[in-house]
Order: structure tokens, then sequence, then C-alpha cells
């Protein structure tokens, strides 16, 4: 995965009824380690990293790239959202296309703050790079997954074996910019 090429970045903070989405920084270090340590987090993704590995080899500022965006919550880092191009994909429908991955904390599940957030950030995606398509990839066991990218305007293009389970890859077809 590469960043998404010549954007403006960072933008402005994105704000939502409840949401704000923004460029990473150092003060999210801690709840970056929160979500990439939780087994909870990770149950569909592998499993999760060891938090003393994590300690040592985070950078600072974690996440600094174009399309990589801290979710906050009343001020507090609930999560994670990040559209990065698939430059290499175990399927050749995603390659070269934007992928849109997000993290919640277990404390921000059901609330839909991961629609609220993926939202907002494929509206500013639409805004920068107008008529590209989006992929997602996900575990069919991931039922609030499947959820939401289905909610998301996600279909289907293809299930396929990975990392000893059912994936499911979504396409979102391009917004076509209004003349």
């Amino acid at each position: 995965m590469t960043d998404l090429g010549p954007v403006a970045w960072p933008p402005e903070p994105i704000r939502t009824e409840r949401l704000v989405l923004r460029e990473p920084g150092a003060r999210d270090r801690a709840a970056f380690v929160e979500l990439l340590a939780s087994p909870q987090v990770h149950t569909y993704l592998g499993g999760p990293r060891p938090r003393d590995e994590l300690e040592r080899e985070l950078p600072e500022a974690p996440g600094r790239w174009p399309g990589s965006f801290a979710v906050e919550l009343d001020g507090t880092v609930i999560g994670r959202i990040l559209l990065r191009r698939a430059t290499e994909h175990r399927r050749p429908a995603a390659v070269g296309k934007a992928d849109l991955g997000y993290l919640f904390l277990p404390r921000a599940w059901g609330f839909g703050y991961a629609a609220e957030a993926c939202a907002a950030a494929l509206d500013w995606f639409d805004g920068v790079l107008p008529g590209e398509p989006v992929v997602l990839t996900t575990q069919t066991a991931n039922v609030s997954s499947m959820r939401l990218a289905a909610k998301l305007g996600f279909t289907e293009v293809e299930r396929f074996h990975a990392w000893d389970a059912e994936q499911w890859l979504g396409l979102r077809p391009p917004v076509t910019p209004s003349a």
C-alpha cells in the first residue's frame, strides 16, 4: 500500500455531527498502540501485535501520510481511517485502486461512529480524487464490517481465501463530479 498521490495534505479537520477526522500526531500514539494491540479489534485481522513491540517500533507521530485520519469523539481518539493506494493486492481487481481501512476501539462499537467517519472520509476522497473507485476487503465472518461496507455503497466483486479465512472484496464505484 502507498499513499494516494498528489493530494493536499493535511486537510482542514473534517467535522461530522459527532466526530472530527484529522491528521494523526504524536498525541495519538497511545491510542494507536491500543488499537493495534487490541485482541478484539484484530479478531478478523490476523491477531493483535504485542504491545511492547508496538511501543518500541511505532513512530512518535504514527500514521502521518495522506489518507490517514485519527477519529476523535469529544477530543478523544476512538479510531483510525486509512485510505491508501493498493499498489500490491492479493486480488487483481483491487490493484491500483484506493483501499479503505478502519479500526475503532471496542468501547466505540455499536454507535454508528465507523459509518459516520468512513462516510466523511469517502466524501473527502471524492472531493480530492473525483472519479476514482475505492475497494474494501474484510473477512466474511466479520458481520459488522460486511454491514458497514454495504451501508457505504460497496458491492461484492469476489470472495477469496487468504489468511486462513474467507475474504470479501467490495468495490465502491467512482462518484462522478456534478457539473
